[in-house]
């Protein structure tokens, strides 16, 4: 094992985590004038004071300070997590039926009032990072308030698993999309991923049997219908039945996935469902390793069966890489994954971070050209994936280096 070069990838990771991104989520995003954060900054700084407010930005602003806080131990961040966690409960949370708004305006006021799951699992996903900072009851109270109406409105249960987006009143919407790319379809990958890093997060904090079977469940739902028992991606869509909808790969998702669902057959301490996932996540990280990365390092952002079909490098998908290939290191003690794990990050301080605006560009091309019209912040650009990838990182590494004695 080159312990050389582990311990550089620590050093160069911490030095982004602690002099890039966390000052910039510190005193960059912050609304003085409407209260709670901006909504928009363009690449370039430029602020957009009038920009929507998005539950999924707001909610990873929670998760982040929460878990920065843990790490870093800085003030600033657990008062950024207050401020966080009242205005989303001041805001986006619905007093009368229950759940939590999609969009609100720049003041703070519901302009899509609609109840996505994805949206009310990342609500519960920060609740119980909050808690470890906070304990107190009223946020597990509240992060079960959220599993209730998931569980109450969301849950097929002809079918298994979730139904996608609900109008304000937990009717089934008809457009059920999370975005305008997304297809109309009832049950999607990525709603049930990120419902399984939620449940498996609350669970660390609060060991409930109704939350821990569902949350075997889930893990089933993937081997059962998401996982591709043939190649090992994702696939992304499916009718109410389960019927795949769509023949697109996202290799973002696949290594996400990969060290998302085996942390979840962790936390659960199921041993045989722990080796089961186990195999699973080494023959997902193993596929995206052998499709969707470029010479450079860089890791493409979708394919179908035969082609990729976007070439352009994201900035998540990036960070998901480097924590995917990491944990697939740990479990199979394979070479290739710590290797593409460090390649991965130096693509990311190479083209990514953007060195003279701070933070994370987007995405850059094939050719790495970085997409200047693309937000630095917005509903959808958050520090959840960047900061989340280096906390990580910053583990496993030392997980690595001391069960090798290597310190």
């Amino acid at each position: 094992m080159d312990v050389e070069n582990i311990k550089s990838l620590q050093v160069r990771v911490q030095r982004e985590l602690v002099e890039g991104l966390t000052p910039f989520w510190q005193t960059q995003v912050l609304d003085y004038q409407n209260g709670g954060f901006i909504g928009r900054m363009e690449n370039d700084r430029t602020i957009d004071r009038r920009a929507v407010k998005g539950l999924i930005l707001n909610t990873r602003l929670l998760w982040t300070y929460s878990a920065l806080y843990q790490f870093l131990g800085e003030d600033s961040l657990s008062t950024l997590a207050h401020r966080a966690f009242n205005y989303l409960v001041d805001h986006f949370v619905d007093p009368e039926n229950g759940g939590a708004f999609w969009m609100l305006d720049y003041q703070g006021n519901p302009v899509d009032d609609k109840k996505k799951i994805y949206g009310q699992a990342f609500f519960i996903y920060a609740l119980a990072e909050y808690y470890k900072i906070v304990q107190e009851k009223q946020l597990l109270d509240l992060a079960t308030h959220f599993f209730d109406m998931i569980e109450g409105y969301a849950f097929d249960s002809k079918n298994g698993g979730y139904f996608e987006a609900f109008e304000r009143d937990w009717d089934l919407a008809e457009d059920l999309r999370l975005g305008a790319a997304d297809m109309n379809e009832k049950k999607s990958m990525n709603t049930h991923l990120h419902l399984l890093e939620a449940y498996t997060n609350l669970f660390r904090v609060l060991k409930h049997k109704s939350l821990e079977q569902k949350l075997a469940e889930m893990i089933k739902i993937f081997t059962s219908f998401i996982i591709d028992p043939d190649s090992f991606h994702f696939r992304l869509y499916f009718d109410e039945e389960w019927q795949p909808k769509s023949n697109l790969l996202s290799f973002g998702h696949d290594i996400e996935g990969s060290w998302l669902l085996y942390e979840a057959a962790e936390v659960l301490g199921m041993n045989e469902l722990e080796i089961k996932i186990k195999e699973y996540s080494i023959n997902m990280a193993n596929a995206v390793l052998q499709r969707g990365i470029d010479r450079d390092g860089g890791l493409f952002y979708e394919a179908n069966a035969s082609d990729i079909v976007d070439t352009d490098k994201h900035w998540w998908p990036q960070a998901e890489a480097v924590v995917g290939f990491l944990n697939a290191f740990e479990i199979s003690q394979d070479i290739k994954f710590l290797n593409a794990a460090i390649k991965s990050w130096n693509f990311i301080e190479k083209h990514i971070i953007d060195k003279k605006n701070g933070e994370w560009f987007w995405r850059v091309s094939k050719e790495r050209k970085p997409y200047q019209n693309a937000p630095k912040v917005s509903e959808w650009k958050s520090p959840y994936h960047n900061c989340r990838a280096c906390l990580e990182i910053l583990r496993r590494t030392e997980k690595i280096l001391k069960s090798q004695n290597l310190e």
